[in-house]
């Protein structure tokens, strides 16, 4: 099993620090540095950043937002990325919610599975360089009856197949994934709820005729260190109740629906009124503590190593560590735990 770094959000007032993470990740032997958009930073310009400050890790979008940007304009990114890293990048995509796609970008949240697989469909036709044709039912290119021409990419990236990621939480958007993509993103991921998320990948693979072989599974996970468990979990809660009870709204909140797969229909209920009602501290003091527990990493390097165990158990293959902590000394401190429980766990 290898390890990730989740950088999140740019802009947060931690952007020097940042960098320091992904520098240490990088000299630490960690297999990717990830970075997220929502509607603030982007993250193509923070990974170009970050490639530029690094030298072996590669560096991978998580995600970018399908309704941001044309699938063309998206493989150009990809390509240029891949060029200005040496061959680093990888492909995370993601259709957001409906308040950021309809709210930021003005761009209809409907029938976001044919969305995706469109938009799968043409970034591989430009990366491979072929004449761009495509007739769908979310994009024609080119347009029909005007002076448009297919056109192919005159960038070539380093590798002939950038690995395409698609991060998914509902079960047909994550059969899907398994058909379509090269991996998965995934976050709140439960070791013993894996096959909420592994059944339904296994399934769109058998549909392609694949196994689970070669297919990266890297869920991102929240790490605390620390002697005192509940007190890790503590410092997990505001970010819980951000996502469980407020991204989205009180009708359509993936997160939240996750929560409830999992079980916590009543938390998930609570968290969300709470939140929504912009009780803040309310919302995270109603996360149980055991979805904390389940969800991230949490106490000792031992009882880390231990816990990595039913991660890799479960069949991850790339285990993205989001480190808690507001300094960079605590977050620098969850890199190199994160490393040495691997290694305690024999899973390096």
């Amino acid at each position: 099993m290898r390890l990730g770094i989740n950088l999140g959000y740019w802009g947060l007032g931690m952007d020097a620090d940042n960098i320091a993470v992904a520098q240490e990740a990088d000299r630490l032997g960690y297999s990717v540095c990830w970075a997220a958009e929502a509607y603030g930073s982007d993250a193509a310009t923070v990974l170009s950043y970050v490639a530029a400050k690094t030298e072996r890790i590669d560096v991978g979008s998580a995600i970018f937002q399908i309704p941001a940007r044309t699938p063309a304009m998206t493989a150009m990114t990809a390509a240029t990325l891949d060029t200005l890293s040496g061959g680093r990048f990888r492909l995370g995509l993601g259709v957001s919610g409906p308040q950021v796609s309809e709210g930021w970008y003005g761009v209809k949240f409907d029938k976001p599975l044919a969305r995706t697989r469109e938009y799968v469909e043409i970034i591989r036709k430009a990366m491979s360089r072929e004449r761009l044709v495509h007739e769908g039912s979310q994009w024609t290119l080119p347009l029909p009856g005007g002076p448009g021409k297919p056109l192919k990419l005159t960038v070539h990236p380093v590798r002939e197949h950038i690995p395409l990621y698609i991060a998914a939480i509902g079960p047909k958007n994550l059969e899907q994934t398994g058909e379509i993509a090269d991996g998965w993103l995934g976050i709140f991921f439960a070791p013993e709820h894996a096959a909420l998320s592994v059944d339904p990948l296994i399934a769109g693979r058998a549909k392609a005729g694949l196994t689970l072989d070669g297919f990266d599974l890297c869920p991102t996970v929240t790490i605390s260190v620390g002697e005192d468990v509940k007190a890790a979990a503590d410092t997990q809660r505001s970010y819980a109740a951000l996502y469980i009870g407020g991204m989205g709204s009180k009708d359509k909140n993936f997160y939240n629906q996750l929560t409830r797969r999992m079980g916590y229909e009543q938390a998930a209920d609570e968290i969300q009124e709470k939140y929504l009602a912009k009780d803040y501290a309310g919302a995270a003091a109603a996360v149980p503590h055991d979805l904390i527990d389940a969800t991230s990493l949490l106490g000792t390097k031992e009882r880390i190593a231990d816990r990595m165990h039913a991660y890799a158990d479960a069949g991850v293959t790339t285990l993205t560590l989001a480190p808690a902590g507001f300094t960079l000394e605590e977050r620098i401190t969850a890199l190199r735990t994160g490393v040495e429980a691997l290694e305690l766990a024999g899973l390096a």
